[in-house]
């Protein structure tokens, strides 16, 4: 035997596709062999392209992320010079036959992503695609990682993990999304990793020469993905994984969550203190203390002797009621859920049948395996044990699966919808299919109502079944920050309904940091407070007057904000786009925001240029990228693609709002999403650009909006013309409105000509924020106080017509 073939049979050497010696079209694309194995193209459409690569005959696809089919699409397929060209009216993609190396580039020869020479290659059962790094290119993505905005120089690993406290560096954590975008001079572009095993995404860590993206074992099978911009890229990435359903309006609320609240006494109690103290909020969570001996589909009989009564208490009071769901299934006789799985052999196995049991809060459990159809349809069924009490939503935790001493065999086997496969390829997508399984018994058992459910674990695809958080973060300035960057990168992997929980929840928050969190928590997609057994109570009034005033100011705000942000949910479940978007969506090419001063900074419902600061600075630098912005509170004007200095009490979190930007807000004083308002639709409108806004309507509960029951209309404003359009209703929903005052911001108008006749406009003082009470009388305890002075606006009846606002100046 040759030294070659000796080369060849080491499985632990790196082991190239090595050329193609055949290959052919087919409908959408082009397959074929090569020296180690086969691979095919598929035009998905026209700015997505399918790679597919394998040693095998067949290939190994994850049945769970990508719902969406190819599409009809024009495309050119040719062979010149041993090399294949194909292109589509996006990307020109050129496979050299020699070595077969990918490179992508647009329709101007523009190179955008090209394989290292070494290319897709297998050393063992592990698989990867070595990239090229243009110049001066940006990494941004992968949705729940730690680090910075920028992933260059990082590598990360994707392997779902139950990481209690986990420092603002460590990796990996509780989701994985194996998908990344590339930011350069020349374009941007995004790749999916459709593989569910391990994985590790190398950019730059310990080498200069390639980026890298590789699995344990499969196939390498990714979707490129080339569009004009960042948010078209997200947006193409979110038409193959999915979308976000319209969540109910009170999982938009604020809600409030604790490790845990029992027995029944302290529940009503927690929500009697919200009311009494007239705080806005919706949600109370029962954590595991709420079950009997930590069993699921169980009350504690003794801290909860009669949870139906008690949670109707809760609903008179406005309240919605969301408990904590494990897979953990107890292995105990008579324990029906126990009893059913094991007699329908639900549980995950060995291979030779035997039950796979680990330990968890209850002891010893079996482990449901949701990637089996008759588990999904079991779980749905049970449900009805927690809908019957009125329970309204469901939280899934400790799904990575996770269990005490964190190390899940290997051998164990899952269902995988018919598809049999061993923990190495089903692991990260457990936690998915639980929340998918979840969200299908919320439906089930509730079919005129939108489900929410919220989950720890997830991969690419979970947008379509639930919310996210964070985990289990730490009380610390470091985790607050560190959240912020998780849920923007949550967002650009498409996972828009995301937060963390507000005010950590291992340790113990100062007094400055629960408020500084309440504030930026306020611009969160999710918005929840959330601490640990043990630890101090960390409720809105638990830190003393001024945190609970500080609070309270940022929570109403929040609430007086909900029809921009229901408004914005609804776009968000159609183009996939984040509401709390990273600027490298908007500004992907501009340097500044990727320094680490200015990485956490993100627009909120397109329109507020969120600025997170530590609780403790007092004063801090601020990036205001291109376009003109106004400080909220004071209506302070400042150019763009400047840094500036800004002061930041603990009472006034920086937030801008961008030039041209349109939003809507209702009054002031309700204490949650069901109580009336006082039916006047107020919108703002800030001078200096051109801008849009979609204003949404439904009743905010049922799926009727998807058979015409909404209210809906564009609002635009037009610059150069100097007009604001209310467009015409659409919609079958009778709005909630009957009046509207719209505040003009940054205009020198008296007057203005509604619909051709002339109006003249009011003024009045306006502030987005009440006055902080003055406990203390001394004066270096005063805290200041920002309003706008004679901010005009025009009061007019609300009408379904279209309304033409002229002569703004």
């Amino acid at each position: 035997m040759t030294s070659t073939q000796k080369n060849a049979n080491n499985s632990a050497r790196f082991k190239p596709m090595g050329s193609v010696t055949f290959w052919e079209d087919t409908s959408s694309g082009f397959l074929g062999k090569t020296e180690s194995g086969n691979f095919q193209v598929t035009v998905f459409k026209s700015g997505v392209i399918r790679i597919q690569a394998s040693p095998f005959d067949n290939f190994d696809p994850n049945l769970y992320s990508i719902i969406s089919l190819p599409e009809k699409t024009d495309y050119c397929l040719e062979e010149k010079s041993g090399i294949i060209e194909l292109t589509t009216s996006k990307i020109k993609l050129k496979l050299n036959l020699k070595n077969f190396n990918f490179s992508f580039f647009d329709l101007n020869d523009n190179l955008i992503n090209a394989d290292d020479t070494f290319g897709t290659s297998w050393i063992g059962s592990e698989v990867t695609c070595y990239k090229q790094v243009q110049k001066n290119e940006k990494f941004i993505g992968l949705g729940e990682k730690t680090g910075n905005l920028n992933r260059f120089g990082k590598a990360f690993v994707n392997w779902n993990t139950d990481y209690f406290a986990y420092g603002v560096e460590d990796d990996p954590l509780y989701m994985s999304f194996p998908f990344y975008i590339g930011i350069h001079e020349k374009g941007a572009y995004g790749i999916y990793f459709d593989n569910t095993h391990k994985s590790t995404f190398n950019f730059g860590a310990s080498t200069d020469r390639f980026i890298y993206f590789s699995a344990e074992d499969g196939d390498m099978d990714y979707y490129f993905i080339h569009e004009p911009s960042v948010s078209e890229i997200i947006s193409t990435y979110t038409t193959l994984t999915g979308r976000m359903e319209m969540p109910p309006k009170w999982a938009l609320g604020y809600q409030q969550c604790r490790y845990s609240y029992y027995p029944d006494k302290e529940v009503e109690t927690l929500a009697n203190t919200f009311r009494d103290k007239k705080i806005p909020a919706d949600v109370i969570y029962l954590d595991i203390h709420h079950m009997e001996k930590y069993k699921v589909f169980t009350f504690d009989g003794e801290n909860f002797p009669d949870p139906k009564s008690m949670i109707s208490k809760l609903k008179q009071l406005g309240f919605r009621i969301v408990v904590i769901l494990d897979p953990g299934i107890k292995k105990e006789e008579g324990y029906i859920p126990y009893d059913e799985s094991q007699q329908n052999g639900l549980f995950v196995k060995y291979p030779d049948g035997q039950n796979y049991t680990a330990q968890v809060w209850p002891g010893w459990c079996g482990f449901p395996d949701f990637t089996k159809p008759e588990t999904r349809k079991w779980w749905a069924e049970k449900m009805e044990f927690y809908t019957e009490a009125g329970v309204d939503g469901f939280w899934t935790d400790m799904n990575e699966p996770a269990s005490w001493g964190q190390f899940t065999p290997n051998l164990i086997e899952f269902d995988m919808d018919g598809n049999p496969s061993s923990h190495r390829k089903s692991r990260n997508i457990y936690g998915m299919q639980m929340a998918r399984a979840t969200q299908e018994g919320s439906m089930l058992q509730k079919p005129n109502e939108r489900p929410f459910v919220l989950t720890r674990s997830g991969f690419s695809g979970i947008q379509r079944f639930a919310a996210a958080w964070t985990g289990d973060n730490q009380a610390s300035d470091e985790h607050m920050l560190a959240g912020i960057r998780l849920v923007n990168s949550l967002g650009l992997t498409g996972v828009s309904f995301a937060g963390y929980d507000v005010g950590g929840f291992a340790g113990e928050a100062s007094k400055a940091l629960f408020a500084r969190w309440m504030s930026i928590g306020a611009f969160a997609p999710f918005y929840r407070a959330h601490s640990m057994i043990n630890s101090k109570d960390s409720e809105p009034w638990s830190f003393g007057e001024e945190v609970e005033e500080i609070s309270r100011n940022y929570i109403n705000l929040r609430y007086q904000l909900l029809p921009t942000i229901y408004s914005k949910f609804k776009e968000s479940s159609i183009s996939g786009l984040p509401l709390s978007a990273s600027l490298a969506i908007d500004y992907s090419n501009d340097p500044v925001i990727y320094q680490s001063a200015f990485q956490n900074e993100y627009i909120f419902c397109d329109s507020f240029l969120i600025a997170p600061v530590e609780s403790q600075k007092v004063i801090t630098k601020i990036y205001l990228p291109q376009g003109d912005w106004y400080y909220l509170y004071s209506d302070n004007f400042y150019n763009g693609s400047e840094i500036i200095f800004q002061d930041c009490p603990l009472n006034y979190l920086p937030v801008y709002v961008k030039a041209g930007s349109i939003f809507s807000m209702q009054s002031a004083g309700c204490t949650n999403t069901s109580q009336k308002h006082d039916g006047i639709l107020r919108v703002h409108l800030y001078a200096g650009a051109d801008g849009e806004f979609n204003h949404y309507e439904d009743d905010g509960i049922s799926w009727d909006f998807k058979k015409g029951e909404f209210h809906e209309r564009n609002l635009r404003f037009n610059a150069k013309e100097h007009e604001f359009i209310f467009g015409k209703a659409e919609g079958n929903y009778p709005s909630e409105y009957s009046k509207i005052k719209i505040y003009f911001h940054g205009f020198d108008n008296q007057k203005v000509k509604l619909n051709g006749a002339i109006k003249k406009l009011k003024y009045e003082t306006y502030s987005f924020l009440n006055k902080l009470t003055e406990f203390d009388p001394l004066p270096e305890s005063e805290h200041p106080f920002f309003e706008i002075e004679s901010l005009p606006y025009l009061e007019i009846e609300y009408t379904n017509n279209q309304i033409v606002i002229s002569d703004l100046k």
